[in-house]
């Protein structure tokens, strides 16, 4: 079992930046895959960003390629999503995830959520 919790989101001004983070409980973090994903109001959810278990392979949306970075600290038991050059297109809340298939994009291949955590970006 993991527990879950995002924090670091916020308002914030077109072009500036949010590191968001999410801390988790339970002893088997690091044999999880990680993601990130969004969802804006009337929107579906849709896929981030992910990082392997050992942090070695990190995927991207195309829409945040190039602007957005995530890590984890296996240690901390805690993922991160830096998230630069934001612009009003990336107002969502933002979710956190965890599972062990390689199907990063999708989110049936995660079984733990956190409770999302807001990002609003003023234009």
């Amino acid at each position: 079992q993991v527990q879950l919790v995002e924090s670091g989101g916020g308002l914030v001004q077109a072009g500036g930046s949010l590191r968001l983070s999410c801390a988790a409980s339970g002893r088997t973090f690091s044999s999880y895959n990680m993601g990130w994903f969004r969802q804006a109001p009337g929107k579906e959810r849709e896929f981030v960003s992910a990082i392997t278990w050992g942090g070695r392979s990190t995927y991207y949306a195309d829409s945040v390629k190039g602007r957005f970075i995530i890590s984890r600290d296996n240690g901390m038991k805690t993922v991160y999503l830096q998230m630069n050059s934001l612009n009003p297109e990336d107002t969502a809340v933002y979710y956190c995830a965890a599972g062990r298939g390689d199907t990063y994009l999708n989110t049936e291949n995660y079984k733990f959520w956190g409770q999302g955590t807001q990002v609003t970006v003023a234009s």
